[in-house]
């Protein structure tokens, strides 16, 4: 049995990892605010982005002259997959749902005789990934000195994403991030960037017929790198929010657990020491009687 001094030590850790705990959970609140609100203010533009590039593509659909980021290369061997995650832990599953998301599509496309390339963004998943596919993994980008997020920062990957495409390393493109839906629930996602999926308009076939100026070809030719961007842009920001959601919710699990810690080590302390006292004042007792 543990002696009251280690008893006493440990309750005291315990306390001192409380503190961090719930310090780490108000850091991590203060910051989800700033980054929910970065990420919602970019949906409104990336889906827009999005439908219009759509409209422009259903117009220019089977085109000789579309690029080849919107038709793809006309093969569906080699996919990259694009795995955004956080460069640090302590947030749940935040980090392992969008890995084993970004795993279970890597291991069924090689199950069909396809070749599987991995671009990482973020330190955690890189550290998760290259444990079983260290070989596969072609670029890995570290954030860690970013301070604040920057379309520069997914200007640059989606360059990168480009420039590997082009040199024609891969043929199709799939994004892997965790959607921000609230504190408590992030939703991981993959969205496949190249070839563009273009998602036909609901609009019960009423389409409204527009002129483009200039050709549809060479707006999407301008057009679709910087959507891809765009994309890129959104996943990092609700990966943002993402991960400090779920940095404030585990943190907050953490603190009610050594709460819980505590309480049960003070309590066996208290009962250690009350039968210690007992027995001591027994045998004093027994002493006295004796002389």
């Amino acid at each position: 049995m543990a002696s009251l001094k280690d008893m006493r030590v440990r309750i005291a850790s315990t306390r001192a990892t409380q503190k961090i705990t719930k310090a780490m959970q108000m850091v991590a609140a203060s910051k989800l605010r700033r980054a929910q609100t970065a990420a919602e203010a970019a949906r409104p533009y990336a889906d827009k982005m999005a439908a219009v590039i759509s409209n422009i593509a259903s117009a220019a659909a089977g085109s000789p002259g579309a690029p080849a980021l919107l038709g793809g290369t006309g093969r569906d061997q080699v996919h990259l997959l694009l795995v955004c995650t956080g460069e640090r832990g302590l947030s749940g599953a935040f980090n392992a749902s969008i890995v084993r998301l970004a795993r279970e599509r890597a291991l069924a496309v090689m199950n069909e005789g396809k070749e599987v390339k991995f671009f990482c963004v973020g330190r955690k998943g890189y550290e998760q990934l290259r444990r079983q596919f260290e070989r596969q993994i072609v670029e890995h980008v570290d954030l860690r000195g970013v301070r604040q997020l920057g379309f520069k920062n997914a200007e640059d990957i989606a360059k990168q994403v480009i420039a590997r495409f082009e040199a024609g390393e891969f043929d199709v493109c799939t994004l892997f991030f965790s959607r921000f839906r609230s504190v408590i629930a992030q939703v991981p996602t993959a969205q496949q960037l190249i070839p563009l999926v273009v998602e036909a308009a609901a609009n019960n076939g009423s389409a409204t017929a527009y002129e483009y100026e200039p050709e549809e070809d060479e707006i999407l030719t301008r057009l679709l790198p910087r959507n891809l961007a765009v994309q890129v842009f959104r996943a990092l920001l609700e990966n943002n929010a993402s991960f400090y959601g779920a940095q404030m919710t585990a943190m907050d699990n953490a603190t009610r657990n050594a709460g819980e810690m505590i309480r049960k080590q003070t309590l066996i302390y208290n009962r250690t020491r009350q039968a210690m006292i007992t027995k001591e004042l027994i045998e004093i007792i027994s002493g006295a009687e004796a002389v």
